[in-house]
């Protein structure tokens, strides 16, 4: 698996990359390879007593499990000794120190038992005589399952030339037990600080498929203690002189003389210890890719830039009281506080963000958390156990049910489903490497309370997949903070999203959709139909527009965008007539202005012109006033015994198939019949009808409008203030 690896010992840049790299382990001596290497030749020990070589992985597993059970660790590693007995790595070392040091990585992150069974064995099946069936009869399936995973991902590829179907098999077996990322990641750990030896062509390879899959998936199962670390390792090699001026200024700012973030951290513990708050107060230093970003940031380095302080307490309800605190007593930086405890990230996270500053400018920044938090920040998944342990074993690493399914955070749970889904595995390879690249994530809320995580630049379209699945063909519209907004429309930080949903179980997406899509889940989703689903010809003449948002209605129903039909009288020059109007002059033709289009019983006047004719409008109408300014001669005009009416109304809506059917029939049901229809063209997927329509009955008014606005995708009805377009 990595016997080409040297030890950690060799000169070179990598080397010097990882002690700033982890600087919470500071007191804690890095491992002698060699000395294990001595220990492990000399075989295993008897039976029932622990061998001296795997003492430093039994200490770190026993500071994290006090009570665990050492029987399997001391059997897995009598037999990976004895499988792997002499083979030797590139440095010269047996090769057992690899799985031994892979091991004491996931021990000292809070890896359960059973996870450190199978890492001691993680490269017995591949590289040795023992089988997974062997695996399986003396450590149990759950041992074998776990080595299977491990084995199954060394023989994938991840570079360019990645077979992506092997890829998407290796990452869904992963996905049934995260426990096997973990092992690979920390067999990726220490192969990386031992490549010292290999050749600089080689080393920026694995460094470059480090930083595009492993790195981003270790971020997204939230092991913070291995992905700071591989970051650093990973700049140290592929940008060695960036690395470089890095390692010089936290060598400059280590020999002051003056620490401000010291300062600040004995002023904190002085404030907290005066409220009453019990807190440990540390300085976490930050690592090399971290100072270098901030310098790049900010420009010239401040001392407070090269740590911020971390504030550890035992309850939920303690971290907002240090908050509270820390902004009562100094001076808070607003702008720089984030809540993760009531909204954790996707990847388990939970944390409050601040930041304070002294009178001198220096501004550091805060974190605060409890214990428990603080150890799934550092270790994500690998922090939270077993994930198949019955409910009466299962340990609590806090006692006080804070456990989450480590099989299912945020990120994980949406691959799992999406991978389904994915028409062919290039699609998936493709979706997830560009998702692998969103290093950001966002937090919008649903109206019920809820939460959707998506990531930075997601639209509405993405929020409707993530919530609904493939349910969410049918939505057609949503409301971002209150205020109605296109699917197009790009999420923030904290937004509010209601995603309104049509009622039809035909619907389907528009495929300009997939312009606006940026999750996986919402792309492949809308792909997947669009395949199975293709237009005549792909763009036929049904469409009308790409994603044919409309169908053609039914005979009678309706018409396409842009035209319109007439089945009603039309009177001389193709104006409606007036029936029902008197006027105070026998004889005159008596028309409905078309800019206010009055039904009874509305307060109406009449002005005389060209031919003699009189055209009525409703009192409040904008062109009376203009009309009076002209000095046209106003006519007096009273609505007769007839209760018909004619009225044109205008519909605001979203886009969306069968609209135009489906509107027209709920016109018809209430008794209107249309003389006169417009669609215009669709813009940001919103749409507005023009119709002109004939009423029996004035009163049956107010129920057409309610029937057009509880028409799916309608959300406005109402009278026309201008002239209708006509064709």
């Amino acid at each position: 698996m990595s016997a080409e690896a040297t030890n950690s010992a060799t000169p070179g840049p990598v080397s010097g990359a990882v002690t700033p790299a982890v600087p919470r382990r500071k007191s804690r001596a890095r491992i002698d390879l060699r000395r294990l290497g001595r220990a492990a030749l000399l075989g295993p020990t008897a039976r029932g007593r622990l061998p001296d070589a795997i003492s430093h992985v039994v200490d770190a597993h026993r500071a994290h499990h006090p009570d665990a059970g050492l029987e399997p660790l001391r059997r897995a590693y009598v037999l990976a000794e004895s499988s792997h007995r002499g083979q030797m790595r590139k440095s010269g070392e047996p090769y057992i120190t690899h799985p031994l040091a892979v091991t004491l990585i996931l021990a000292e992150l809070g890896a359960e038992t059973t996870t450190l069974t199978a890492s001691l064995l993680h490269d017995t099946v591949e590289d040795t005589d023992v089988t997974l069936d062997q695996v399986g009869e003396q450590f149990g399936e759950e041992v074998r399952f776990l080595v299977d995973g491990v084995t199954k991902l060394e023989k994938v590829d991840y570079g360019a030339a990645a077979e992506p179907e092997t890829f998407r098999k290796m990452l869904v077996a992963t996905g049934n037990d995260v426990r096997v990322m973990s092992i690979k990641l920390a067999d990726r750990l220490h192969n990386m600080r031992t490549l010292g030896v290999m050749r600089p062509e080689k080393q920026a390879r694995i460094a470059k498929v480090t930083r595009d899959v492993l790195i981003p998936l270790a971020e997204r199962l939230g092991v913070q203690a291995l992905k700071t670390e591989l970051e650093d390792l990973v700049f140290a090699i592929l940008h060695p002189e960036e690395y470089e001026h890095t390692r010089e200024l936290i060598a400059e700012n280590a020999a002051r003389a003056d620490d401000p973030l010291t300062e600040m951290a004995d002023e904190m513990r002085t404030v907290l210890r005066e409220a009453g708050i019990q807190a440990e107060v540390l300085i976490r230093p930050r690592h090399f890719v971290s100072v270098h970003r901030v310098s790049r940031k900010r420009g010239r380095l401040r001392g407070a830039d090269f740590g911020r302080l971390l504030v550890l307490v035992n309850e939920d309800a303690d971290c907002y009281g240090v908050l509270g605190e820390l902004h009562t007593c100094m001076t808070p930086v607003v702008s720089e506080f984030k809540d993760f405890i009531a909204v954790p990230k996707f990847n388990l996270y939970q944390s409050l963000h601040t930041a304070v500053a002294r009178e001198d400018g220096q501004v550091a920044e805060v974190l605060i958390r409890t214990h428990q938090m603080h150890r799934v920040a550092e270790a994500g998944v690998v922090a939270l156990g077993n994930p198949y342990t019955g409910p009466a074993e299962e340990q609590t690493a806090a006692g006080d049910g804070e456990r989450a399914d480590p099989t299912r955070p945020g990120w994980l749970s949406r691959l799992l489903d999406w991978q389904e889904a994915a028409p062919d595995p290039d699609t998936f390879w493709s979706t997830l490497r560009e998702d692998l690249a969103q290093d950001r994530e966002i937090t919008v809320f649903r109206p019920d309370g809820g939460t959707l995580g998506l990531p930075e630049g997601a639209t509405c379209v993405d929020a409707a997949y993530a919530q609904y699945g493939e349910d969410a063909h049918a939505c057609i519209g949503a409301r971002v903070n209150g205020r109605l907004a296109t699917l197009s429309t790009v999420l923030r930080d904290g937004d509010s999203v209601q995603l309104l949903m049509g009622q039809d179980p035909a619907s389907e997406p528009s495929r300009e959709w997939l312009e606006h899509a940026h999750t996986p889940g919402a792309r492949i989703a809308i792909q997947r139909w669009l395949a199975s689903h293709p237009a005549p010809g792909e763009h036929g003449p049904e469409d009308g527009r790409e994603g044919a948002p409309f169908r053609q209605p039914a005979e009678g129903a309706g018409s396409q965008a842009g035209a319109a039909f007439r089945p009603g009288a039309e009177g001389a020059g193709g104006r409606p007539t007036a029936a029902g109007v008197l006027a105070d002059r026998p004889g005159a033709a008596v028309r409905l202005a078309g800019c206010c289009t009055p039904v009874p019983p509305d307060e109406i006047t009449g002005f005389a012109v060209r031919g003699g004719a009189v055209t009525v409008h409703r009192a409040g109408c904008s062109a009376v006033a203009r009309m009076r300014g002209a000095g046209r001669a106003e006519v007096g005009v009273r609505w007769g015994d007839t209760a018909e009416c004619r009225v044109t109304l205008v519909a605001e809506s979203f886009v969306r198939p069968h609209l135009l059917a489906d509107l027209t029939e709920a016109m018809a049901q209430e008794g209107a019949e249309i003389v006169s229809a417009t669609v215009e063209p669709p813009t940001q997927q919103r749409v507005r009808h023009t119709y002109t329509v004939e009423l029996p009955d004035a009163g049956r008014l107010p129920g057409l409008m309610r029937a057009m606005r509880d028409v799916a995708g309608v959300y406005d009805v109402s009278r026309a203030h201008a002239p209708a377009q006509r064709t």
